[in-house]
C-alpha cells in the first residue's frame, strides 16, 4: 500500500477495487465521497447531449465501458450504442 496515495474512505476504495474500478478511479471517488467539500453522489446535469460531443470522445467512453465493435461505429451508432450501454 505504500505506493498508492492516501485513501480517506478505504471501505469505498476497497469496494469499487472488487467492481473493477482502476486503483486512480476508485481513489478519486472514494476521496471525494470522504470529502466535506464535495458531493459526488448527486448529480449535477452539467454534461453535454451526446450530439454535443466529438467521434474521439465518444469512441473514448465507448471504450471505458467496453463496447465491442465501436472501432467500426460513425458518431449516431457510437451515440446509439452508449445511450442502450
Amino acid at each position: 500500500m505504500a505506493d498508492r496515495p492516501s485513501i480517506k474512505d478505504e471501505e469505498t476504495y476497497e469496494a469499487l477495487r472488487e467492481d473493477g474500478a482502476s486503483k486512480e478511479k476508485a481513489a478519486r471517488i472514494a476521496n471525494a465521497q470522504a470529502s466535506d467539500d464535495q458531493e459526488p453522489s448527486k448529480k449535477g446535469g452539467a454534461a453535454q447531449p451526446y450530439e454535443e460531443w466529438t467521434v474521439d470522445e465518444l469512441y473514448e467512453r465507448a471504450q471505458e465501458i467496453g463496447i465491442d465493435g465501436r472501432s467500426n461505429m460513425d458518431k449516431s451508432e457510437l451515440i446509439e450504442a452508449l445511450r442502450n450501454h
